[in-house]
This record gives C-alpha cells, sequence and structure tokens, in this order.
C-alpha cells in the first residue's frame, strides 16, 4: 500500500506498464509489424514510443529545471531515449518496456516528492504540479494501451485485460 502521494502515484504508472506489457505478452511474436491502417504505428513502433514516452516523462519531471517547452518534443525523445538500444524481438521489446520503467521509477523515487509538488510547465505553456503531469503521462500509457487491445481484437486475439477480468 502507497505510503505517499508520489508511492501512490508510481503505484498507478506500474499498473499501468504491467498492463502495457501483458497486452505485449498477448501477440505472437510475428505480429509485432502489424499495423491497424497504413498512417498508425506498428506494434512493435507503439512499444518504443511507450519506451520514450515515459522515459521522457520521468526523466522531465525529476530534473529540477524541468521545463516541457524547453525543447521541441522530438528532442525531448531523443534526449530522454538515447541510452536505449532500439529492440528488434518480441522479447527484447518486452524487456526494454519493463527496464525502461524500473530506471523511469528509480528516477521519480531519487527525485522525491518534494520536488514532485513542485510546478513544471506543461507543453501547453501552463503551470502544474509534476505529481499532476504525471497522470497525464500515465493516461497516456493507458491510451495506448486501449490501442493495443483494439489491435488484439484486430488480430483475432482476446486483449490480456479481458483475459484477466473473466478469469
Amino acid at each position: 500500500m502507497a505510503s505517499t502521494l508520489l508511492d501512490e502515484a508510481l503505484e498507478g504508472w506500474r499498473y499501468t506498464r504491467e498492463g502495457v506489457i501483458a497486452e505485449f505478452e498477448n501477440f505472437p511474436a510475428d505480429s509485432l509489424d502489424f499495423r491497424p491502417a497504413p498512417q498508425m504505428r506498428s506494434l512493435s513502433e507503439l512499444a518504443w514510443h511507450i519506451v520514450e514516452s515515459g522515459a521522457m516523462m520521468a526523466g522531465e519531471l525529476s530534473r529540477p529545471d524541468g521545463n516541457f517547452r524547453r525543447q521541441p518534443y522530438p528532442e525531448f525523445l531523443r534526449e530522454y531515449s538515447r541510452d536505449f538500444g532500439r529492440p528488434t524481438t518480441k522479447d527484447e521489446l518486452i524487456a526494454l518496456l519493463r527496464q525502461s520503467h524500473e530506471d523511469g521509477e528509480a528516477r521519480l523515487k531519487n527525485a522525491g516528492e518534494l520536488l514532485m509538488l513542485q510546478t513544471i510547465i506543461q507543453f501547453n505553456g501552463v503551470p502544474a504540479t509534476r505529481l499532476s503531469w504525471m497522470s497525464h503521462g500515465v493516461a497516456h500509457e493507458e491510451y495506448h494501451r486501449g490501442q493495443l487491445a483494439m489491435c488484439a481484437r484486430l488480430l483475432g486475439l482476446v486483449p490480456a485485460l479481458t483475459q484477466l477480468i473473466e478469469g
């Protein structure tokens, strides 16, 4: 059970990331190039996006001088994902989803709750507490988890969350 607001937020992110990983584990290894429409990300591209955006969230929120307007969005993604290799297999993607979350969680814990209660400038230029912005990052991952569930259905699979609920 969470003992601080930061612990509670991290617990929410952990639950979400575990759900994302469960959805990826549900896909056959040969389906990672599947994309529901030509202009949409493939499953492997979606995994990479979740990794890099989660790393960006944890990285920027944990910086004492964090500011989501300090550089263009693509530069944030490059900055915070540059140390990750580009995975090519299902097992590598899942390992990176796990490792990047562990790294991000450690960064946020090390930053501490006091910093997370301080404000940061959001992409829209409006200040918000870092902790409230973290809920945006978790919601972003849940959004993509929904896309993964839709992809599972399109591939004739039962989404992992549905499997969990139905037992």
